[in-house]
């Protein structure tokens, strides 16, 4: 398997989920209430899913070795473009979860901003997945070796296997952290 195989895996999941923030932003303009629960999984799905598994394989390993390559200038420019990409989604994400926290103080404008984001990050998420998918994964593969790639695997495997340990280790520290007794 080539190191991109296990992110175009990720990307379905992703899409999946995405998909459903777009069914619930139709929900709440026609309801005009907000769930919040699902916003706080919809928000924790993507922190740590899809930012902090999925594109901190991409950052942090993929994007890593081709920085170290000579990029022709249009896949620099993608590269580049992709990472910028990830800014705006952790953005979009903090902010919806700003929008949700003055909405539940009785914040009513708040659902506005709400759904705003949840439109920006349900338009979003489709472009960039097809952008990697379908023009930028695949061609930027040959810029590597075969011994390069299965490294790169190797790496992408460890990574993962760590990604639990981190979620719950940060979430046991925030609970120490509000319960200081």
């Amino acid at each position: 398997m080539m190191p991109i195989g296990p992110l175009m895996i990720e990307h379905r999941l992703i899409e999946r989920m995405i998909a459903l923030v777009g069914e619930e932003s139709s929900r709440i303009a026609e309801d005009r209430e907000v769930d919040p629960v699902f916003i706080d999984t919809a928000v924790d799905f993507i922190r740590t899913y899809a930012d902090k598994t999925h594109h901190g394989k991409e950052e942090d390993i993929l994007f890593r070795g081709l920085a170290e390559k000579d990029l022709s200038e249009a896949h620099q420019r993608v590269m580049d473009e992709l990472v910028e990409e990830h800014v705006l989604a952790r953005e979009t994400t903090g902010e919806l979860v700003e929008a949700k926290k003055r909405y539940l103080e009785g914040d009513v404008e708040a659902l506005d901003t709400i759904l705003e984001k949840l439109d920006a990050l349900a338009a979003m998420y489709p472009e960039h997945i097809e952008k990697e998918d379908k023009g930028f994964f695949i061609p930027v593969m040959d810029y590597f070796s075969e011994a390069e790639r299965e490294a790169m695997l190797d790496e992408m495997w460890e990574f993962d296997r760590g990604m639990i340990h981190q979620k719950y280790e940060s979430a046991v520290e925030r609970l120490e952290e509000a319960n200081r007794w």
